[in-house]
């Protein structure tokens, strides 16, 4: 079994088994190619102190399990703020692109009570928990732990997990705090899924999360709702925790249908 969500070959990513989403068994869960490109983004120069405040990703089409590559480059550069993009493509093009705002941060006093300090439940309060029937033995579901403190896969609802990797974004390298949260914050439609994903389906078109500060420790909490409409389209709405408090946003635009067949 692989050891890593990816592993390199000259300049391309090679994703492994661990990468394989739940819809499709030749396609990627968009998570660790999140994570990927905010690999990307953030050892692309600019200020040592710098911090991703937002990245929006735009997934063109599925991204498959086959080697990849990845460039960034900034957008908009600036002393304070910049903007950068990445992407990421195979032999047949372009499959994901992200758009990030990068901050300097400078050291700020504020009034006490300002910054919140609530969280919801630890991970100690949730039992670890399978991943629903995806029919692959090996896949985003195995390589993420997952403890709900409210709700649960296949309970139709709003629901509240921690969430942590059980193996690095590359072989020998430490994921970093945004990685750890990049590779979890699309599963909020999955773990909050208002419809039975056995008749529908609801699948991101993109995914955008914000942050207002980077996570300390392995786990993220994802505290998430789906919102379908008749239309045919969806919200997942998700805010984001570390083990002290909150760190984010992350939202998703659905594409909601019935199942054929």
């Amino acid at each position: 079994m692989a050891d890593a969500f990816f592993e390199t070959d000259g300049e391309r990513f090679v994703p492994t088994e661990l990468t394989r989403g739940p819809w499709d068994p030749d396609a990627q869960h968009a998570g660790p190619p999140a994570a990927l490109l905010g690999r990307a983004i953030e050892r692309l120069g600019g200020e040592p102190d710098g911090q991703v405040g937002r990245v929006t990703y735009e997934i063109l089409r599925p991204v498959p399990i086959a080697p990849l590559m990845v460039e960034a480059r900034v957008l908009r550069p600036g002393r304070r703020v910049e903007l950068i993009e990445a992407r990421l493509g195979d032999v047949e093009g372009e499959v994901m692109r992200g758009t990030a705002w990068r901050f300097r941060a400078d050291p700020v006093e504020l009034p006490p009570g300002v910054v919140s300090e609530q969280a919801p439940p630890g991970p100690e309060a949730g039992e670890p928990t399978d991943f629903f029937p995806t029919g692959q033995s090996v896949g985003y579901h195995t390589a993420m732990e997952y403890r709900f403190v409210a709700g649960a896969f296949l309970e139709p609802g709003p629901a509240t997990v921690w969430m942590r990797m059980r193996h690095p974004l590359l072989a020998g390298e430490e994921p970093s705090p945004l990685q750890r949260v990049l590779i979890a914050a699309d599963s909020g439609n999955g773990v909050s899924a208002s419809l039975d994903w056995r008749r529908y389906l609801f699948i991101n078109v993109d995914l955008t999360v914000q942050l207002h500060r980077l996570p300390a420790g392995e786990w993220v909490c994802l505290d998430a709702v789906t919102i379908p409409e008749p239309t045919g389209i969806g919200l997942a709405d998700t805010a984001l925790y570390d083990e002290r408090a909150p760190i984010g946003r992350a939202t998703q635009t659905l594409l909601v249908g019935e199942r054929s067949g």
